[in-house]
């Protein structure tokens, strides 16, 4: 049988988006190579290096890094708050990096924002600050609906008893209760986020998230978070991390935590720290294979690690390749080339649809060095202790 190739992909974690593009659904969020700049000749100083995401329809992306690193300025690229300067944006369809003035008036009526400051009007009750974007959103409804509709949204938010109050009468966390409200209440097909949960308590920002949660699940809303709240983590569909301008992880978190706990489950790896079993997952490439495809073949170079996602593989040896052994989810191969750094000792071949993560042999051998420096700090430890 001749040796065929798998598809691969250097997003981290991708069989859910994988699934979604098979499906054929479009990115609700396309960047492709973002960059942007403020200021201009000598001052003209970068803030985004050629950043590319997808986000899609229904999921929550939180995306975190440190102060400074163009998270807010990314966030406000989306929300049509900032033109785009080079690379490419689409955003519900329309393409921002050529969109006219007129495309994207249209587009800020299907988006929700919800920033730090509140803005509300000091002379309008939370009801009229709520309806208001209702009427800025949909100018022909009726003033009925949008009150019935407005006071709604503000017992979903736990503020059915401050429906008449004005922002003067209500707390810093009520009136950004207030903004959240207005910003979910017309329905958005998108919600972009500036630290939405900063002002709230645990129960009001747990309320929040759970409300965010439903419309993504339900309406299929797409909600972009930009936070430092390590309470509202658990909502994240995916994680995405940016540091100096740049997108360093993009994580799906169930998906993570799976593959963590396999590799928690491999003796190889059995002396990792949590920490360093994270990193490790961050450089998993996910790779699929048809039925009948080789992944390794006997008396190759090895130059990966494979762990087994999803799927079932057949391990053959020798001038027969006689079946040795068959490996299913959680298993892995490829490691005794590396380790030892002498020819693959086997074939390997998928016996049904394959999902696998490969590690590239250099991160593979990082992981073993930390491993062993782990040993040997355990034994320095414990002959200091005697």
């Amino acid at each position: 049988m001749g040796e065929t190739h798998a598809s691969g992909s250097a997003v981290r974690f991708d069989p859910l988006l994988r699934k979604r593009i098979a499906e054929g659904q479009q990115p609700a969020v396309s960047a492709l190579d973002v960059c942007h700049y403020y200021g201009g000749g000598e001052l003209r100083k970068q803030v985004l290096f050629d950043n590319s995401l997808d986000i899609y329809p229904g999921e929550i992306i939180i995306m975190t890094g440190p102060s400074g690193s163009g998270k807010t300025t990314l966030l406000t690229l989306i929300g049509t708050l900032r033109r785009v300067q080079e690379g490419e944006l689409r955003v519900l369809d329309c393409p921002l990096h050529q969109a006219s003035t007129a495309d994207i008036l249209a587009l800020r009526r299907q988006i929700g924002f919800i920033f730090q400051a509140h803005n509300l009007f000091d002379s309008l009750t939370a009801t009229q600050n709520v309806r208001m974007a209702l009427e800025l959103v949909d100018p022909r409804g009726s003033r009925t609906d949008h009150n019935r509709r407005a006071k709604e949204m503000l017992e979903m938010v736990g503020l059915g008893h401050r429906t008449g109050h004005k922002p003067k009468q209500l707390s810093g966390g009520q009136k950004q209760r207030v903004a959240i409200a207005r910003g979910l209440a017309h329905r958005p097909r998108l919600v972009l986020a500036d630290e939405p949960t900063a002002a709230l308590d645990e129960v009001s920002g747990r309320t929040v998230v759970e409300l965010l949660r439903k419309m993504a699940k339900e309406e299929q809303t797409t909600i972009l978070i930009v936070t430092h709240d390590n309470r509202i983590l658990d909502v994240a569909d995916r994680i995405v991390n940016l540091v100096d301008g740049r997108i360093r992880s993009d994580v799906l978190v169930q998906e993570a935590a799976i593959v963590g706990q396999m590799l928690m489950r491999c003796e190889l790896f059995r002396h990792l720290t949590p920490r360093s079993l994270t990193e490790m997952a961050d450089h998993l490439h996910s790779e699929s294979f048809d039925a009948g495809q080789t992944v390794i073949r006997e008396g190759e170079p090895g130059d990966k690690f494979y762990l087994i996602r999803q799927g079932r593989v057949s391990v053959r040896r020798g001038p027969d390749q006689r079946e040795v052994a068959v490996l299913g989810e959680g298993d892995f191969f490829g490691e005794i080339a590396l380790l030892e750094d002498k020819p693959r000792n086997a074939t390997v071949v998928t016996l049904e649809p394959s999902i696998l993560y490969s590690l590239s042999k250099p991160e593979f051998q990082k992981a073993m060095a930390e491993q062993a420096s782990f040993e040997t700090e355990i034994r320095t430890s414990l002959f200091d202790r005697q």
